[in-house]
């Protein structure tokens, strides 16, 4: 056996589980394709700690939201990584909203989230002057992160205890072989390079490749890998000081939390995402935009007219759920699905991935714990 545990991806997630599998005494074998640590969905978001107050009681997204961003403000706290807990208001700007609004404040306190403060136009108002509503909930849980600090952070402490990451490596397949799993490898910038390792454990956090990973296992069932949609979603930057010290969001909207305002660790205000499903990964801005973002911010934030806002970047989800349908939850496949030992397959794994990456570690690693402790 050549290493104890192979994580596929080195995005915040991969990065934040082969720092939970790297002990003393534990091999850990990082396998990304790409040239760096988290090129995709993990750098390219709003960078928001969220609460844990939009998802479904009970489901994975709760739990594990709720319990990772407690831990992810210690962490970036004890690490010195850039994070603040700004706050954030959510807005009904029209009276037909308020049972929507008020929806939300009690999906909140079902999934733990104890501190929403219900408040009316004025008082909402008295906090942020410039939006316009009748009525706003406050969330005091709500941060803002530096995800490439974080990350580095998680990178550095994983290999600090002895993790190692190969980058321009792609999984090529996955057998099974007895007690152990041969992963072969190709790589290089044509991917001519090939190799291959053993391990015990497999754990897929390739985010957008998860899929092609998994279709990559040898006798892998075909039924367990979930469909693979992509929303983009475009951001735009703005002009001028920021006009708030908190974030502002609108109710949710099919695929995504609305149009935002989120600001940034500099103080620089940035708007997004929109949603635009798609059918590739091509990160190129979608042009004519910046009339129907300020269109949607004008809603709540009037002010956004008299500003001058341009294209910044662009994210995509990676999906298991496509338009019209509700927002899936994560799928986060250990034995209990699939029945293979030592496997963990992570699909989906949108937001609030950034905030529930620490305790969706933890998770993983007790999935993988039972084939460890086989060891000999």
């Amino acid at each position: 056996m050549d290493v104890d545990a192979v994580v596929v991806g080195a995005g915040v997630v991969g990065l934040a589980v082969a720092r939970a599998l790297s002990t003393p005494g534990r091999d850990v074998l990082v396998i990304e394709a790409e040239k760096s640590i988290g090129l995709h969905t993990s750098s390219r978001n709003s960078e928001v700690i969220h609460a844990g107050l939009y998802y479904p009681e009970a489901s994975l997204k709760a739990q594990l939201c709720v319990a990772g961003r407690e831990l992810l403000y210690d962490f970036c706290r004890e690490r010195g990584v850039p994070a603040r807990r700004l706050g954030k208001l959510i807005l009904a700007t029209e009276e037909k909203q308020l049972a929507r609004l008020a929806a939300l404040r009690e999906q909140g306190r079902k999934n733990g989230v104890d501190d929403l403060v219900w408040l009316d136009g004025a008082a909402a108002r008295e906090l942020e002057p410039e939006i316009e509503c009748v009525a706003a909930l406050l969330s005091p849980s709500t941060g803002i992160v530096d995800s490439a600090a974080l990350m580095l952070a998680l990178q550095g402490e994983a290999e600090a205890k002895g993790a190692q990451l190969a980058f321009r490596t792609r999984v090529a397949g996955i057998a099974r072989r007895g007690e152990e799993f041969e992963v072969r490898t190709s790589g290089g910038e044509d991917g001519s390079e090939s190799g291959a390792v053993s391990c015990r454990v497999v754990i897929n956090c390739a985010g957008h490749g998860a899929h092609a990973v998994a279709q990559n296992i040898q006798g892998y069932p075909a039924a367990l890998i979930p469909p693979r949609f992509l929303a983009k979603g475009d951001y735009y930057s703005v002009s001028g000081r920021a006009p708030f010290s908190r974030l502002i969001y609108p109710l949710p909207v099919e695929g995504g939390l609305g149009v935002h305002v989120t600001l940034d660790l500099a103080g620089g205000i940035k708007l997004g995402p929109d949603v635009h499903w798609v059918e590739e990964l091509d990160y190129a801005p979608i042009s004519g935009q910046e009339e129907a973002l300020r269109a949607a911010v004008r809603t709540y934030w009037p002010g956004v007219a008299e500003r001058d806002i341009a294209s910044s970047y662009c994210g995509i989800r990676p999906k298991i759920s496509g338009p019209g349908a509700e927002n899936a939850d994560f799928r986060i496949d250990g034995p209990d699905v699939h029945g293979v030992s030592g496997l963990v397959n992570c699909f989906g794994i949108e937001s609030p991935g950034l905030t529930s990456s620490l305790a969706m570690a933890r998770l993983i690693a007790r999935l993988a714990s039972p084939q460890f402790e086989q060891k000999n």
